[in-house]
Order: C-alpha cells, then sequence, then structure tokens
C-alpha cells in the first residue's frame, strides 16, 4: 500500500473495499492498469476500510455492502458524516430497494452492481470523479416498480408483533417461539431490509406496504 499522494493531478486515487481476497485482487489490478487510476487503499473488511479511507482520504473509495465488522453503508455514513472529499461508491451484487434507500441517506456517489462491463465502469468513476452521481438504472428501476416482500411469513410476524413496541419477551409470547428464535428472526429481518433498527425495519415495511 502506498501513501495517499497522487502522481499528478490528473491521477484518481482510489480506496477499495471488498472482503472476496480473489475480488478485492483483481478489481484493483484492473483499475491501476488505467494510466489515470491509483489504487491505494485495499481492505476486506469495514473497520480497515474506514481507517485507509481517513488516513489517505482518495479521491474515491470502491465499497461492497457485505463485509465483517462494518457494511459499506455503514463506511458511506462515516464518509458523509466526517465531511470528506471521497466520493462513496458502492459496487455490489444486491439490487435490493432497501439497501439502495440507504444508500441515498448516505449521500454516497454512485450506486453500481458488479455485472456491469468493466469499461462503463471506468468511465462511471471517472464521470463520478468529475462531479456526476450515477446510480445503476436497475435500482432505480426498483424504486419505481417496488420490490417483493423478502420477508417470510414467520419474519413477517414478528415485525408485526415489534410494530407496537412490545420487548423481546413479549414478541416470544405473542408469537410462541423462543426469545433467542425472536432475536434470530429479528436479525435476518434487519440483514433483508438492510435496517439498523427496529423502528427503521417497521418504517420500510410501512413504505413498501408490507404492514
Amino acid at each position: 500500500m502506498t501513501d495517499g499522494l497522487k502522481t499528478s493531478d490528473s491521477t484518481i486515487t482510489i480506496t477499495i473495499a471488498e472482503d472476496q481476497s480473489l475480488l478485492n485482487s483483481a478489481l484493483s489490478q484492473l483499475l491501476d492498469l488505467e494510466d489515470d487510476f491509483h489504487v491505494i487503499g485495499s481492505a476486506r473488511d469495514g473497520k480497515q476500510a474506514w481507517l485507509d479511507i481517513a488516513r489517505l482520504e482518495p479521491d474515491i473509495a470502491i465499497l461492497d455492502i457485505e463485509m465483517p465488522y462494518a457494511s459499506g453503508l455503514d463506511v458511506a455514513d462515516l464518509i458523509s458524516q466526517s465531511a470528506l472529499a471521497t466520493k462513496a461508491v458502492i459496487l455490489t451484487t444486491f439490487a435490493q430497494k432497501a439497501y439502495f434507500e440507504r444508500a441515498v441517506r448516505a449521500q454516497v456517489n454512485g450506486y453500481l452492481l458488479k455485472d456491469m462491463p468493466s469499461d462503463t465502469l471506468m468511465a462511471d468513476i471517472r464521470r463520478i470523479q468529475g462531479g456526476e452521481t450515477i446510480y445503476s438504472p436497475e435500482l432505480v428501476r426498483n424504486m419505481f416498480e417496488g420490490d417483493e416482500n423478502p420477508l417470510t411469513s414467520r419474519e413477517m410476524d414478528v415485525l408485526k408483533a415489534a410494530e407496537n413496541g412490545s420487548s423481546t419477551k413479549d414478541i416470544a409470547a405473542q408469537t410462541y417461539l423462543s426469545e433467542g428464535t425472536v432475536r434470530n428472526y429479528l436479525s435476518a429481518i434487519f440483514s433483508k431490509l438492510a435496517a439498523r433498527n427496529r423502528l427503521e425495519a417497521i418504517s420500510i415495511a410501512r413504505r413498501n406496504k408490507w404492514l
């Protein structure tokens, strides 16, 4: 890893956060082949990604969503809250509406899907660095078309029981489940809806008319 200094005024410095080693390495090598790109940091978990970004202040931070310790969306939140000049770009396989909505709230500069052609990715990075905000067309369509409810019937039972502010113990009693099972269901709900807590999960479900 090198320091965060640009080799020239036209060079775009980039950090990458991707927990799959092979993909991380391949993406780093691919981007570094471009004359105007310089990869200065590579992390395999969200905590290290944020440390790299805070220290190196790259022009672009490419972030996967699901990583150990902190998600790419968590890191994007930190970039926004810290008012860094770094532009956050989510690069993911997830086209879920809930993830996209949270990314928009974090004011990411790009939300791109991993199956896009490499030349399109390069062009989008340059456009984002130039000041554009780019969202994958599939994500924009999902915003208007709406997603199917990703929750199982049992997860919906738990979320409905949580809607009135019930404790885990009360939810367990209402749904005839153990408290541990309720906690597991809640964790699955938060993951599927990209929600940070019960209130946010309930809000997302209501907005999509699942509740």
